[in-house]
């Protein structure tokens, strides 16, 4: 038998051996990803103390979502710095208006500008600039970093949407960068309140491009593209009785409670857990006094839903279902609201965000993507809605905080990273790159 080599040749051997072995796999990894796009990603970097001062002029404005005078000088300033950028801005105000529970007789206008390049492909950008915030909120909380976030009211929901907009632009004009067709950017004033009046404009716009990226923030603990959310709804129920003295003639009231309470409870079984449908009753009210029978009872339901058909399904059974009635001589009404349809993923909303990773790994960032509904509602779901291109939603900085009154902010270490990925998808969906 030959002898095998010594313990000491091989421990001799082991630190070379590993040398080389990590060289090879770092050699490996190193080409698996290109390397960044310049001057995509030096334009990126240095633009981040402009996009502060941007973040800042958005933030110090109030705008409310029923603020119109707030929203007017937010969409001044953006329709104006959209207008420096090249492009042909404009306020749109709000025409056919989708009338809810909580719509305001009048929304906010929209910033619609359009940008013409030397190419074919259609690309659209979207954000909002509305906030749930009131009036006189922003005197005790301006605008303010604190290390490596900025803070504001509005800052991650969704100006800095706005902001990453704004700058990926000024990226793209640096570069002289016109391989689009058309670059079309619709910011709204309504999206806190459903997009009452914005929603007919997203679906139309959205329906006449290769592809949509809408501009609302990421999370804080960790970069991800998201291709589903939920739709929302909402369901009323109204009962109408008869009042009368509850002690003295309770026979000659129709309890509008006792109806309202059997409808609540025979559609208590609305939800369908393997379809993603979730219909909750949360809110009731009857009566006036303890000692009178109830004439009006209502109730509300939140409903969510990950399919548009099951919409039309769900309403049809609230229909049937206020059929059944307990107390005679009473009239029920339903009405039911949708708010939001839901954000579907698709095969090219995958293929385009698969590429999106492929983008965020050349400058060394990992990206997630979620093809499932996560939270609320979103205006990608509108713009979506009459399209069989992709649309992308969360292409905003990473945030934290949203609808809170003191901890909502932007981590601006993401500000280079997002900035890049904007851009490098605009370009390559532009020149046919993305494989899809």
């Amino acid at each position: 038998m030959r002898p095998s080599s010594s313990p000491r040749l091989i421990h001799a051997l082991r630190p070379a051996a590993l040398a080389a072995c990590a060289a090879l796999c770092a050699s490996l990894a190193a080409g698996a990803y290109a390397a960044p796009v310049e001057p995509a990603w030096q334009l990126s970097q240095q633009e981040k103390p402009a996009l502060l001062d941007t973040l800042k002029d958005l933030v110090s404005i109030e705008s409310g979502s029923k603020d119109l005078e707030g929203l007017d000088r937010i969409a001044t300033l953006i329709r104006d710095r959209l207008a420096a950028l090249g492009g042909d801005a404009r306020l749109v105000e709000p025409g056919e208006v989708y009338r809810m529970e909580d719509t305001p007789q009048k929304v906010g206008k929209m910033v619609l500008a359009q940008f013409r390049g030397k190419g074919t492909r259609k690309i659209m950008l979207i954000a909002h600039m509305d906030t749930v915030y009131l009036r006189g909120m922003l005197a005790q909380q301006p605008f303010r970093i604190d290390g490596e976030r900025a803070y504001g009211l509005g800052i991650a929901d969704d100006k800095n949407g706005v902001a990453v907009i704004l700058h990926t632009l000024a990226v793209l004009k640096k570069m002289n960068f016109q391989d689009y067709g058309t670059l079309t950017v619709l910011v709204n004033g309504d999206e806190e309140i459903s997009s009452p009046g914005a929603r007919a404009m997203l679906s139309r716009l959205g329906a006449e491009q290769d592809a949509v990226f809408s501009c609302e923030a990421t999370r804080v603990n960790g970069d991800r593209l998201s291709l589903a959310t939920s739709g929302i709804g909402a369901v009323e129920l109204k009962v109408t009785g008869k009042a009368s003295h509850a002690g003295g003639a309770p026979e000659q009231g129709r309890n509008a409670l006792y109806e309202l309470s059997h409808q609540v409870l025979q559609m208590r079984d609305l939800s369908d857990p393997a379809s993603g449908l979730k219909v909750n009753w949360t809110i009731a009210s009857a009566g006036t006094n303890r000692n009178v029978i109830p004439a009006i009872a209502s109730a509300q339901a939140d409903v969510r839903v990950l399919r548009t058909a099951d919409y039309d399904a769900l309403e049809r059974k609230l229909q049937e279902r206020i059929k059944n009635q307990l107390i005679p001589d009473t009239k029920v009404e339903v009405r039911f609201e949708r708010r939001r349809p839901p954000l579907e993923a698709t095969p090219a909303s995958r293929a385009l965000a698969a590429h999106a990773q492929t983008v965020y790994a050349e400058i060394g960032e990992k990206l997630a993507v979620f093809d499932t509904a996560e939270g609320g509602g979103t205006d990608a779901a509108f713009a979506a809605a009459a399209t069989k291109a992709p649309v992308i939603e969360r292409f905003g900085l990473r945030g934290f905080g949203a609808h809170s009154n003191d901890a909502e902010y932007v981590d601006l270490n993401s500000v280079a990273p997002r900035l890049y990925l904007l851009t490098r998808m605009i370009m390559d969906v532009s020149q046919d790159k993305t494989g899809r």
